[in-house]
């Protein structure tokens, strides 16, 4: 009886853990038609904010502007956007591998390579690995484009100061629900796009170097808002797949214990059927 009282326990709380499970799936695939919206809306204005920095940075020159300036990189940053909560498969664990070993590679190249985490799970699996500059947490439950605007004014301000000579961001991009990409993008100093036609001519008002001072922190703020975006959606992608996979295992599981229950408890009755029949003959 002990047994079966143990099987029927384990029953009730994988099919607690079913029910959980099922829900956060739920929550997950609200908030990802929303986040997945949010980001097929800002990939336009993306791309063609960046199809007009080309043009501008390709007839300008290329100290048209103090983030275009390249010097000696003695210092470097990475930016990393992850989560602040798990239960999303290897949403986290993936892309801290890849800033990790990023920073592992490339640090021969600077005096001083830092990291700055975006979310709480990039925090706690480099901690101990890297060096951590700075840490946000809790940006990324309700955020909007003024928080990518005040991160990027951060970043600006390090890069014009000399803090850090180049600068790089890595995140995941959402590319469907069952898949994400890693991405990682240099983010400063904006680089000149190689293009082998030549550049349309425009008449600038008041004149390009305006232009490009106004743009390229605008450039920068948007390009964090995007990656937000996209880690958000990937994340939700991600755990809606896991619980999904985690409802399934708990189904198959809670199958596997019943037909255990079942045979325990056929086999305590047999047991006790011949302890009556034994009994009732020796009598």
């Amino acid at each position: 009886m002990a047994n079966l009282k143990a099987i029927k326990k384990r029953i009730v709380s994988v099919k607690n853990t079913r029910q959980i499970t099922k829900a956060m799936k739920m929550v997950s695939a609200a908030k990802l038609r929303r986040a997945q919206e949010n980001v097929v809306a800002a990939r336009p204005y993306a791309k063609k904010l960046g199809e007009v920095l080309a043009r501008l940075t390709a007839i300008s020159d290329a100290d048209a502007s103090p983030l275009q300036e390249k010097r000696e990189a003695k210092n470097a940053l990475l930016l990393v956007v992850t989560s602040d909560r798990g239960l999303c498969g290897g949403f986290n664990t993936n892309l801290c591998k890849a800033a990790d070993r990023f920073v592992n590679e490339n640090k021969a190249k600077y005096a001083s390579l830092s990291v700055m985490t975006i979310g709480r799970k990039g925090f706690e699996y480099l901690k101990n690995r890297q060096k951590v500059y700075k840490n946000q947490v809790g940006v990324l439950n309700k955020f909007t484009y003024q928080t990518a605007a005040l991160l990027a004014k951060e970043v600006i301000d390090g890069f014009l100061a000399e803090e850090y000579d180049e600068v790089f961001l890595i995140y995941n991009a959402f590319r469907s629900v069952m898949a994400q990409d890693i991405t990682l993008e240099p983010l400063l100093p904006v680089a000149p796009a190689a293009s082998e036609e030549l550049p349309p001519v425009y008449i600038y008002e008041p004149d390009k170097e305006a232009l490009l001072n106004e743009l390229l922190p605008k450039n920068v703020e948007v390009q964090i808002y995007r990656s937000m975006l996209e880690s958000t959606a990937a994340e939700h992608g991600a755990r809606m797949t896991a619980m999904d996979s985690a409802s399934k295992n708990a189904d198959e599981m809670i199958g596997k214990l019943t037909l255990q229950y079942n045979r325990a408890r056929q086999a305590a009755i047999t047991t006790e059927l011949i302890e009556i029949i034994s009994g009732a003959e020796s009598i």
